[in-house]
């Protein structure tokens, strides 16, 4: 009887777990096709993405100016201008200088490889690391050049006709984001009216305000210290004597939206030119070590003190949002990898059951944000 009941216990059970077996399964493939999803709508979402990030950090400005009595649409329109000609102006200040740099990258790269070549021979006096060196450099200097040179008009005649597509979504983002900002409060307005129970209305109504405050602040805040260390950099590069400081200045102001890597970026660029600009080696490592010493004040001190220490990310997850991103999206999936880890992390810190996920997103214990069921 014991053996009878235990069977008809397990003939019972087999159907929960293949339903459950079923549901992962169709998570697994919900996952998969929302990740093509993400890869063949790139030229679309990444606009939207972009607009909706470039609305939520002008926010706290149409905030301010509506409690001066200034209409929404009003200064929402003046901060897209505003922003559209600041944009416009900085391409076209950068294009000559970039241009240059890649009319003049051949040269740049003969230059920094005889450079490396003088450092490893004074380093290491070994004769086959040498000879090595040197059949790279002739391979390079004498077989290759008519490669180089057939090759640059590939890249120009690329680069010119991506001008095209940046230039589209350029204006997608800044004309959304325009009526974004516009609405004012439509768009809480009609997530109210999706709710039936006055309860419920004034639950997502507080998440949504508390999320839109958190982001929007970031964002601001983030954007103006990015700002502020690019134009650091690009004067004490100028100081230094760097060509282009300018460029380099903007490079890093953009970069460092990207933690760690667009930093170590930043300061591999300017090691290289610094190397082929000066020809002493001591007087050549001043221009990197200064572009380090302004990154480690602005992550250590800078950006702790005005953004705290709330919104800290755990360097692993911001690794894996960086490589997922930019291999999704490219350099711009890149670019918004941050920024949309910690839109989720302040998302998941105002529900219990997304909690955990948003407690490993961070780089500290969890804070304190009253959670919402």
């Amino acid at each position: 009887m014991a053996q009878s009941d235990t069977e008809e216990t397990v003939i019972a059970a087999k159907p929960v777990d293949f339903s459950k077996r079923i549901s992962r399964y169709l998570a697994g493939i919900f996952l998969l096709l929302l990740v093509y999803g993400l890869y063949i709508g790139r030229d679309f979402l990444t606009p939207v993405i972009l607009a909706f990030l470039l609305a939520l950090t002008l926010t706290p400005i149409v905030r301010f100016l509506s409690k001066w009595a200034v209409p929404p649409a009003l200064s929402a329109t003046i901060l897209i201008v505003v922003s559209a000609g600041a944009i416009t102006i900085l391409a076209y200040v950068t294009s000559g200088p970039v241009s240059q740099l890649v009319a003049d990258a051949p040269q740049i790269s003969a230059k920094l490889q005889e450079r490396i070549h003088s450092i490893r021979r004074t380093v290491d006096k070994a004769v086959e690391a040498t000879s090595q060196i040197d059949s790279a450099t002739e391979t390079i200097t004498d077989g290759n050049v008519q490669k180089v040179v057939v090759a640059q008009p590939g890249i120009l005649s690329r680069a010119a006709g991506s001008l095209l597509s940046i230039g589209t979504t350029l204006a997608i983002t800044l004309v959304l984001s325009l009526f974004l900002l516009s609405s004012g409060t439509l768009f809480y307005e009609k997530l109210i009216q999706s709710f039936s129970l006055m309860s419920d209305k004034k639950r997502a109504l507080r998440v949504v305000y508390s999320v839109e405050r958190e982001i929007s602040r970031y964002l601001f805040t983030i954007t103006l210290i990015n700002a502020g260390l690019g134009i650091a950099v690009g004067g004490g590069l100028w100081l230094l004597g760097i060509p282009n400081a300018m460029v380099w200045g903007v490079a890093a102001a953009v970069l460092n939206f990207l933690p760690y890597v667009g930093a170590l970026a930043t300061i591999v660029l300017v090691a290289i030119i610094s190397l082929v600009t000066f020809e002493n080696i001591v007087f050549s490592l001043l221009a990197p070590a200064f572009v380090l010493c302004c990154n480690i004040v602005e992550g250590q001190f800078v950006t702790p003190l005005l953004l705290g220490r709330r919104l800290e990310l755990n360097p692993v997850a911001v690794f894996l949002s960086i490589s997922f991103w930019s291999w999704i999206w490219g350099f711009v999936g890149a670019l918004l990898a941050v920024p949309l880890l910690v839109v989720i992390k302040v998302v998941c810190d105002h529900f219990e059951t997304l909690k955990p996920f948003g407690n490993f997103l961070s780089a500290q214990q969890p804070s304190k944000v009253p959670a919402e069921e």
